[in-house]
């Protein structure tokens, strides 16, 4: 039954769950629209730590959520940016936990060239504003670099063009910093390359660079877009190493082209900018060379004809020495006729000056060495008194310390001394004969003449007291 509005009663409508009719709706708008391709201005643009990436697509009107995941970020052509106007393709779905529907971003394109180039336009002006693409700020490239830093794709034609360009002008060093090219992580790629070179030390195991080439191939807008971004262009502007930008075809332009130091139309071409070509230096150095010779046989040739003009001019060497040598002769011939004119004159001279002073001049000889024969004497008679002096000391200081050294001071402690027949000491029993006659001296000069008896080893005899003797005359005994 229905009432009178021709509806159903609301008591017979199906209850659902808060969770039932948000899945309903989201098959419901999942199953409408699978797949739908939107054109809208980039709005907000959030990158969270996850690597997703939460935009907003608008119009003049409305207002749609969208995200990329971060697996699908990587493959964009081009970098969403807010003010952007772009045309995705997608997926719309329901997001139930904030009662709202988004769409799912896979592909992203801009919505025709004027766009991004609008956005190029607006990005240039304000770049040139801070100044990174003045020309003052411009370095020269070396003349000849030892090493060379390539920043560019590995694999691609574009690296093959560069090294067989080098190998066919002048063969160097080359340092390749692979990169990607293009895509979502291509200008943090290419910038970090940039600044990697810049810090490699002078002198570390890896060379530095002399100069750097930033290469890549041709191209639509969207695949060069990279090179647009601004981190790479802030990396080529602050670069201490010369950049030569080679990035697409010579109708390409792109913002690192502004911030190098050189634009190349090709990569082959920033090959043929960054050497010489060594043949023609060699051909140059021989032209040059042939010339400095020729040059130098021209002076020689010059300077040897004035020579020999200036030579002709002058008189012959005999002819300019003749007539000096003869000054020359006559004036030594009458410089001697002078010197012994003049010996002469002063040997008259001194013959008369000696024959006045040789009297006068004997007496003074003779009162002087009577006075020097007197001072010696004098001086002689000092020497041999101070002589016989110190030989006078020396004498009694020998005479004490051979008085020092006297066996006399031991006999006067008790002690005697034995003689021989001979007069030699004795020095012990063994060996003296029966009858021999022996002398023993005490102190003072006192002497004893005994005998040896015989039988056996010498006995001591009995002491006696000796009688009066002359002094020094040795008293009579018997050694037993």
């Amino acid at each position: 039954m229905s009432d009178r509005t021709g509806q159903a009663p609301l008591g017979n409508l199906l209850e659902l769950t808060v969770t039932e009719l948000s899945a309903a709706i989201k098959r419901t708008v999942e199953d409408t629209f699978g797949h739908v391709r939107v054109r809208g201005e980039v709005g907000r643009v959030s990158r969270p730590g996850s690597g997703h990436l939460y935009l907003d697509l608008k119009d003049d009107k409305s207002v749609l959520s969208g995200v990329i995941w971060k697996g699908v970020v990587p493959g964009l052509k081009i970098k969403p940016e807010q003010g952007l106007e772009v045309i995705v393709t997608g997926r719309l779905t329901t997001f139930p936990g904030q009662s709202r529907y988004q769409i799912i971003i896979e592909q992203m394109e801009p919505a025709g060239v004027g766009a991004l180039m609008a956005l190029l336009e607006e990005r240039k002006k304000k770049l040139a504003a801070e100044g990174l693409f003045a020309a003052e700020r411009k370095k020269p490239l070396p003349f000849l670099p030892e090493v060379i830093g390539v920043v560019t794709s590995p694999s691609g034609a574009v690296i093959r063009d560069i090294l067989h360009r080098l190998n066919d002008r002048f063969p160097r060093h080359v340092l390749i910093w692979p990169v990607r090219v293009q895509g979502e992580q291509s200008a943090a790629e290419v910038a970090a390359g940039i600044e990697g070179f810049n810090k490699l030390p002078k002198d570390g195991p890896v060379p530095r660079p002399d100069v750097i080439i930033v290469a890549r191939g041709g191209g639509s807008i969207e695949d060069l877009w990279s090179f647009n971004e601004e981190i790479v262009v802030r990396a080529a502007a602050a670069s201490e190493i010369p950049l030569i930008s080679a990035v697409g075809h010579e109708t390409d332009t792109t913002l690192i082209d502004y911030a190098a130091d050189r634009r190349a139309p090709t990569p082959t071409a920033a090959a043929e900018m960054a050497v010489p070509v060594r043949a023609e230096l060699q051909a140059q150095v021989m032209e040059r060379a042939g010339r400095l010779f020729r040059a130098e046989t021209r002076i020689l040739e010059q300077g040897r004809t004035r020579l020999e003009g200036l030579a002709r001019g002058l008189p012959r060497a005999s002819d300019l020495f003749a007539l000096p040598a003869q000054r020359l002769d006559h004036a030594g011939e009458r410089l001697t006729r002078s010197l012994m004119s003049a010996a002469a004159a002063k040997e008259a001279q001194l013959h008369r000056i000696e024959g006045r002073l040789n009297a006068r001049l004997l007496a003074m000889r003779i009162s002087q060495g009577e006075a020097r024969t007197a001072d010696m004497g004098e001086r002689l008679a000092r020497a041999q008194k101070r002589a016989l002096g110190d030989l006078a000391a020396r004498l009694q200081q020998s005479e004490r310390l051979l008085e020092s050294f006297s066996y006399k001071n031991v006999l006067g402690r008790g002690f005697a001394l034995v003689r021989d027949g001979e007069g030699k000491p004795v020095h012990a029993s063994a060996g003296l004969s029966a009858g021999e006659a022996l002398e023993i001296e005490f102190a003072k000069e006192d002497r004893l003449t005994v005998t040896v008896s015989s039988g056996g080893a010498p006995k001591p005899a009995q002491k006696k007291t000796p009688g009066p003797s002359a002094k020094g005359q040795p008293k009579q005994g018997t050694l037993l």
